[in-house]
C-alpha cells in the first residue's frame, strides 16, 4: 500500500516540477525577448537576463545551451505574439482591416519609442546582418510568418499579395529604423508620415 501510495506520489512531484520548469522557461523567454529588443543580443548578458527573471545566473543551462538558443527563442515568441494579435484583430475587424491596423501601430511615435515591445525585425536586424547564424535564421523565419499574414490581408492573386507584403513589410522595418534615428520629434513625424505614404503605394499598386 505504501509502495502504491508513494508511486502516486511521485508521479504528481515529477509533474508539477515539470510546469515548473516549463514557467521558468517562459519567464526567462519573455524576459528575455524584451530585453534583446532594447539593448541587442550583444548588449545584455546571461546574467542581466537571469537577474531579470529573478532567477540565478546557474539555472540558465538547465533551460538553453548558450544565449544564443535563447536568444533564438525569444525572437520566436515575439513574432508569435505579432502574428496572434493579427489573428485575433482579423476574427473580429476582418484581414484587411487587421493589416491596416498593424500598419497604423508599426508607423506610429509610441512604437519608435518603445523599442522592447516593438518590432524584433526592426530590433536585431543589424546583429542578423552581422551573420550570427541562430539569430540570422531565427528573423528570417519570422519575417517570413510576418509576409505571410500581412498577405493575407491584401488584396491581389496570391503572388501579388506577397509581393506587396513583401515590399510593404520592408518599408515598415526601414521606416522604424529611420524614424528611431531621427534627432526631433518632428524629424520623426515627417518619416513616419513619409513611410506611411510609401506604405500605401505598396499595398495599392498592381504589378504592370
Amino acid at each position: 500500500m505504501k509502495s502504491d501510495s508513494f508511486a502516486v506520489g511521485g508521479v504528481l512531484v515529477a509533474r508539477v516540477s515539470k510546469e515548473a520548469k516549463a514557467q521558468t522557461h517562459e519567464r526567462i523567454v519573455v524576459r528575455a525577448s524584451r530585453l534583446f529588443r532594447e539593448k541587442g543580443v550583444e548588449g545584455i548578458s546571461v546574467s542581466d537576463i537571469m537577474a531579470a527573471a529573478k532567477l540565478t545566473h546557474g539555472g540558465f543551462y538547465r533551460h538553453f545551451s548558450s544565449k544564443d538558443e535563447l536568444a533564438a527563442a525569444a525572437i520566436g515568441r515575439a513574432i508569435d505574439d505579432t502574428i496572434r494579435k493579427l489573428e485575433e484583430e482579423s476574427a473580429c475587424l476582418g484581414a484587411e482591416a487587421a493589416v491596416a491596423a498593424y500598419f497604423n501601430r508599426y508607423l506610429s511615435a509610441e512604437h519608435v519609442a518603445a523599442a522592447d515591445r516593438g518590432c524584433v525585425i526592426a530590433a536585431l536586424a543589424s546583429e542578423a546582418a552581422r551573420g550570427v547564424s541562430p539569430i540570422r535564421e531565427a528573423l528570417a523565419r519570422g519575417a517570413e510568418r510576418i509576409i505571410a499574414a500581412l498577405a493575407r490581408g491584401i488584396s491581389g492573386e496570391p503572388t501579388e499579395s506577397r509581393r506587396k507584403a513583401t515590399a510593404a513589410f520592408a518599408t515598415l522595418v526601414g521606416t522604424l529604423l529611420l524614424a528611431r534615428s531621427a534627432g526631433s520629434r518632428r524629424a520623426i513625424d515627417d518619416v513616419l508620415a513619409a513611410g506611411r505614404e510609401a506604405v500605401e503605394l505598396c499595398v495599392s499598386r498592381t504589378a504592370p
